[in-house]
């Protein structure tokens, strides 16, 4: 049963209740990320995800892990570039506990020696993401195909903009993100709505109410090709990146269905082109979808003598499906493959509360795990071909990391 309420402060309350589920999931979902941020606060967003740990005045960093353990919480928390969620699994008998901790989480009390303590932690994983080609590709990639946009530029922030951030800054900017109107309470599970309810008007209802804009202007990206030049890495890794439908279009059912027709790790076109006969370690394609833009990306990790005909095998992949579309086959499997990871998901409620809280954060919607896949099995190879006219698999931007110190666009 789905329900659903607004609390006078403007915070959503969401629930997916199910009696015979063995556990409940519960989580709240800030509209607060990585493209909300000025430049001289970038990073802002998952830097104040660490400090949310840290407790409030009831709760000392030391409490909110070891009640969480206490309770057997299966529980973490993530920063993307549009969103922070804090989250938490727990046995039914649980959950007044678990939503009082992780409504802490969205109201700490940013001690300013813990925020000098943490600051070092994240610009030592800044560090360790440098030290990843992966990473690196997917922050340079982002920060070309994006350039001018708010969804350019590295969820961590740099060494510069973090290392310059002040506790005066965070507070403001938690002031103003972490308000009513940005956040959703959302539980999946085995639980009672009266209860529910309660809960959220205990805990939720301290938030403070307020509003926020998130301007939403479309990305013009140019192509662009660039070269992070690494000598001492064994392969070259690089990431291509083409348009694609926003969060919001009716194509993008069909988009994540030609990522996977196209580029899924196994069994795809990119998979039997480039991997199986040992062209490259690896090459996939997936689709993200933002508020206001998409991204089709791939990823290929290969020898560098390689990369250039790689990436032109890449091109020609892209072309034939452009040319001639898919086949009923390729779209049957993908279906099937989707179906299999909707339905699989769905039967833990942590499995359903990604899928609650970013449906209504992102659209407004509720879709239950027959409305997914309805949406999937109505899609014909027609749909399909609508969506490579208005967005064909392009390389538009490119970015490689390895020991070439040039890439063609």
């Amino acid at each position: 049963m789905f329900y659903r309420h607004t609390l006078p402060n403007g915070v959503t309350v969401l629930a997916e209740l199910d009696a015979e589920a063995h556990s409940v999931a519960v989580g709240y979902f800030v509209r607060c990320g990585r493209r909300d941020e000025p430049e001289e606060l970038a990073g802002v967003s998952h830097f104040l995800e660490h400090m949310a740990f840290k407790g409030d005045e009831r709760y000392s960093a030391e409490d909110v892990n070891r009640v969480f353990d206490e309770i057997g919480a299966k529980y973490n928390a993530y920063t993307s570039h549009e969103q922070t969620v804090y989250y938490a699994a727990v046995l039914p008998e649980h959950l007044p506990i678990a939503v009082d901790l992780l409504s802490t989480l969205t109201r700490p009390i940013l001690r300013d020696e813990e925020f000098e303590l943490e600051k070092q932690v994240i610009l030592e994983e800044i560090g360790m993401h440098d030290d990843q080609p992966g990473s690196v590709a997917y922050d340079a990639l982002n920060e070309a195909h994006f350039a001018g946009h708010p969804l350019a530029g590295s969820i961590l922030g740099s060494n510069e903009s973090v290392g310059g951030l002040t506790i005066e800054a965070m507070r403001d900017y938690h002031a103003t993100r972490y308000v009513g109107s940005n956040l959703i309470l959302a539980v999946c599970g085995n639980a009672d709505w009266d209860a529910v309810l309660k809960l959220a008007e205990e805990h939720a209802s301290r938030a403070p109410s307020g509003e926020t804009d998130r301007p939403l202007p479309e990305p013009a990206p140019r192509p662009t090709a660039r070269a992070i030049h690494k000598p001492e890495n064994a392969q070259e890794t690089v990431m291509l990146a083409g348009n694609a439908p926003s969060n919001a279009s009716p194509l993008r059912h069909a988009a994540e269905l030609l990522s996977v027709i196209v580029g899924d790790d196994t069994g795809s076109r990119l998979f039997w082109e480039l991997v199986d006969p040992g062209r490259c370690e690896a090459c996939e394609l997936s689709y993200t979808d933002f508020a206001g833009a998409g991204i089709y990306l791939t990823y290929l990790s290969c020898d560098p003598d390689r990369a250039a005909e790689n990436v032109a095998a890449v091109r020609e992949v892209f072309d034939a499906v452009n040319a001639r579309g898919i086949t009923a086959e390729e779209l049957e499997q993908a279906k099937n493959k989707v179906a299999s990871r909707i339905v699989l998901r769905s039967e833990r409620p942590m499995g359903r509360l990604g899928s609650l809280g970013g449906n209504w954060q992102d659209r407004g919607e509720y879709k239950t795990v027959e409305d997914d896949l309805a949406d999937l099995r109505r899609l014909t190879v027609h749909d399909l071909r609508d969506l490579l006219t208005k967005y064909p698999l392009e390389i538009v931007t490119t970015v490689g990391v390895g020991p070439l110190d040039t890439l063609e666009a």
